[in-house]
């Protein structure tokens, strides 16, 4: 029975690899720190206008546009890595020759990429004139996160401590952003909620490297799977992520303040000299009328 179980460990094992980690950590970090750069502007901009005239330049929108064009292409791409890498399923699901289910590790991937595409669906579409509900696209972007983690919960079962605590982690930053994106539905343009949701996105970035790293060591060195030990330091590691994701945002939202500040500095200087140049023309006017 030991033996059958060590083997079933073995064969899981070698359904995910170190890639299969990376890529949505790659895409997670791209869209997190695109993010952390686009709401301190936006929210940094707003605050410099005048109330009243807090409407957003068409260059938000076209970011927008942009964002939502770029999930598209790589929920799209990575569905198609997912599915037609050498050992992947290449779109059969279930094999009734052998009677079984053919790579559901990579089906569950491409599930969660699935739903992040539909994201980038409707993100282009509320950029549209289309009548698209205010809101939907936060809601499409907590629906693709919360299948994420519930697609990952059911990862994880039968595997060995480790393996199963740090995946479990996971499960926070993940729920953690499903929750505060919910909110965003009902409480638009909240710089609190959305900064929580880009330090949570980039954390979620970095975990997924984090746990390639433990169960797939490019140094070929295998981490004991059971020591509690490891357990301990990977839970202390979580944390260290986490603050780093707060500092890049901390940092970059510093960025955008100082961006905006001298930016609306340089059309302060633009806008006075204006208002010179025309009170200049004006006396001119007055000595000719007078002559």
């Amino acid at each position: 029975m030991y033996h059958s179980y060590f083997n079933f460990f073995s064969f899981d094992r070698r359904m995910a690899n170190f890639k299969g980690h990376a890529l949505p950590g790659s895409c997670f970090l791209l869209l997190g720190l695109c993010w952390s750069m686009k709401y301190p502007l936006r929210h940094c901009w707003r605050r410099r206008q005048p109330k009243g005239r807090q409407k957003l330049p068409l260059f938000f929108n076209r970011i927008d546009l942009i964002e939502g064009a770029l999930i598209i292409f790589l929920a799209f791409v990575g569905i198609m890595a997912e599915q037609f890498v050498p050992d992947g399923p290449h779109g059969h699901l279930y094999l009734r020759e052998t009677q079984s289910w053919v790579k559901l590790m990579n089906w569950q991937h491409s599930t969660m990429y699935f739903f992040f595409g539909i994201w980038g669906i409707v993100k282009v579409l509320s950029m549209s004139p289309l009548p698209v509900p205010l809101g939907l696209d936060r809601l499409a972007l907590s629906l693709a996160f919360f299948i994420e983690g519930f697609l990952f919960y059911f990862h994880v079962h039968m595997r060995p401590p480790l393996d199963t605590h740090i995946h479990s982690l996971l499960f926070v930053a993940v729920f953690g952003v499903a929750a505060s994106t919910l909110l965003e539905v009902f409480m638009q343009d909240n710089i609190i909620l959305e900064l929580l949701r880009v330090s949570l996105t980039i954390l979620q970035g970095s975990w997924f490297f984090q746990i390639g790293f433990v169960l797939y060591p490019l140094n070929g060195v295998q981490w004991d799977l059971t020591a509690h030990e490891n357990t301990m330091f990977v839970t202390m590691c979580f944390c260290w992520h986490l603050a780093v994701a707060l500092l890049i945002v901390g940092i970059n939202y510093w960025m955008g303040w100082c961006c905006v500040q001298r930016c609306a500095g340089k059309g302060g200087d633009i806008e006075i000299g204006m208002r010179k140049t025309s009170s200049s023309q004006k006396a001119l006017l007055q000595d000719s009328d007078e002559e």
